[in-house]
């Protein structure tokens, strides 16, 4: 493992995140869902572009949706605005074999790449559709993460939560948004943290 990958690893300890968490970014080659000229850059902890105007997470940013999502074996989880293929991978070692995981990109050049970067995770599909509408074929699905900024949840990712499941959304306006865990509650979505800050590429579609 190189220095700087140890560096962000023990960052991320030092700021909490669970044992489980550390593990996923400790497997997960950053490196490989990058474009070549900002591999070097792979394990600062800051977000870098991946074309199309798009950019993949910080990972202290990825960490604490992951945390908030509160994850299990053998989920199945919906990613919306899924871009590399990152978080599809990390979301792929904490869910593990019998778990399943989703992608949703717009954008079909990501699409592609990220296919290419996923392909060997047998327990990932992603698909090049408008995130907005979800993947109602494949629902209910026991987490969705929204990896773009919206200024409301979209009404099908909702009624494609399962009941008692939870959806993480960067909240706001263009320049400044807040990371809200929900939780579906008799039907509907109940705030259970809101965590301020934050700067996401605006959702497609």
């Amino acid at each position: 493992m190189n220095k700087q990958k140890q560096i962000l690893l023990e960052s991320l300890k030092q700021k909490g995140f669970s044992p489980e968490i550390l593990n996923a970014f400790s497997k997960v080659k950053r490196e490989n869902f990058i474009p070549g000229k900002f591999r070097r850059m792979a394990y600062e902890d800051n977000a870098l572009p991946i074309g199309k105007g798009q950019t993949i997470s910080q990972p202290y940013t990825i960490a604490t949706m992951l945390s908030f999502l509160n994850l299990k074996k053998g989920q199945k989880i919906l990613e919306v605005g899924s871009g590399c293929g990152y978080v599809l991978a990390l979301l792929s070692e904490l869910v593990g074999k019998n778990g399943n995981v989703f992608g949703i990109e717009t954008i079909k050049e990501l699409a592609d790449k990220s296919k290419k970067s996923a392909k060997n995770l047998k327990n990932v599909r992603i698909y090049n559709k408008n995130g907005r509408l979800g993947l109602g074929k494949k629902s209910p699905f026991d987490r969705i993460l929204i990896s773009a900024s919206c200024s409301e949840i979209p009404k099908p990712l909702i009624s494609q939560l399962k009941k008692g499941g939870i959806l993480i959304a960067p909240i706001g306006n263009k320049f400044n948004q807040s990371l809200v865990s929900f939780q579906k509650i008799n039907g509907k979505l109940k705030i259970i943290e809101n965590f301020p800050g934050f700067i996401f590429v605006p959702l497609v579609g």
